[in-house]
């Protein structure tokens, strides 16, 4: 069957020239790769914010996922390396790579992710899945510390302009220089594992799929699993407050993953207190406001830095 480019994809031509020319490139990229690699697509593609994956049968009939993601997406550069390290240890198992074209064919997922799952099973298996992937790291991979020292100065050159409460910006502007000078081990860090990049295998086993990946301190990874699923905190079904939920979440992270509880609690108010400052900077370069969404995006934020520390 031929496959269509997603609109959901096609809709973000205006994300920048470099993104506009790969989104012309993806139908000829995609058929010349389902030939190649002797694929055959079986259902619609899906999408992600950055690539395009396609489910596959391969020569032999075997369920298989087509993954074509974005050249200029600096951080998922190096995931066919990791993928391959991890050897389909608690993550996706990778069967074929062409990182020129920024190609991968994966085993089939059929899932459920955890997006389902009450919140602290689902941290207690990110937690579990944290111990497999973080291994000693390769050194092709651009460190953690490379990322957040350049973040950070430009989270500094917002001067007053966040509308984040000062005190959790100087915080964070004081905690990263110190967490990145003293690294507590340089493993593989995911970079980006939450509900929805934990799928089930055909058996039933939990793995991690679309990482960005880094080398760099493990304490790093919590705070996706923070700012993912807020919404149930305030909800009709909630537990507690959602301080209390934010709190029940990062302590059973923690525990699950053997993370020493101070230095994680450090990572996500630098974690979460960057990603406030990058909505201001989407406004800014596209010269306008805060949009209501972003500014919803800043208050979840301060939320997660403000519960984790009281």
């Amino acid at each position: 069957m031929p496959v269509t480019i997603p609109q959901g994809l096609s809709s973000q031509g205006g994300r920048g020239p470099d993104w506009a020319r790969w989104r012309d490139r993806l139908p000829r990229l995609c058929a010349d790769l389902l030939a190649e690699w002797r694929l055959r697509a079986t259902e619609e593609p899906l999408h992600g914010r950055c690539s395009l994956l396609v489910p596959v049968t391969d020569a032999d009939g075997a369920p298989r996922a087509l993954k074509i993601g974005f050249d200029g997406d600096e951080e998922s550069r190096h995931e066919a390396l990791a993928l391959q390290h991890w050897g389909g240890r608690g993550a996706v198992r990778l069967v074929r790579a062409d990182p020129r074209r920024r190609a991968l064919l994966l085993d089939w997922l059929p899932g459920p992710d955890l997006a389902d799952a009450w919140d602290v099973e689902a941290c207690e298996v990110v937690g579990d899945l944290h111990r497999q992937l973080h291994i000693p790291a390769l050194p092709q991979l651009a460190s953690v510390a490379s990322y957040v020292e350049r973040w950070l100065r430009d989270l500094e050159e917002l001067g007053r302009d966040l509308p984040v409460p000062r005190r959790y910006v100087e915080q964070a502007l004081a905690l990263g220089p110190d967490l990145v000078a003293d690294d507590s081990g340089s493993v593989v860090v995911h970079g980006d594992l939450h509900y929805a990049n934990v799928l089930a295998d055909a058996s039933g086993q939990w793995r991690a799929i679309d990482p960005k990946p880094m080398a760099g301190d493990p304490h790093y990874e919590p705070a996706p699993m923070l700012w993912n699923r807020m919404d149930e905190l305030s909800g009709p079904l909630a537990v507690g407050s959602v301080r209390e939920g934010l709190r029940r979440r990062f302590h059973a992270l923690v525990d699950a993953a053997g993370l020493d509880e101070a230095r994680a609690r450090d990572w996500v108010v630098v974690r979460t207190v960057l990603n406030a400052g990058w909505s201001v900077q989407d406004a800014r370069r596209a010269g306008r406001r805060l949009t209501a969404d972003e500014q919803e995006w800043i208050t979840r934020c301060v939320a997660i830095t403000k519960a984790v520390q009281d």
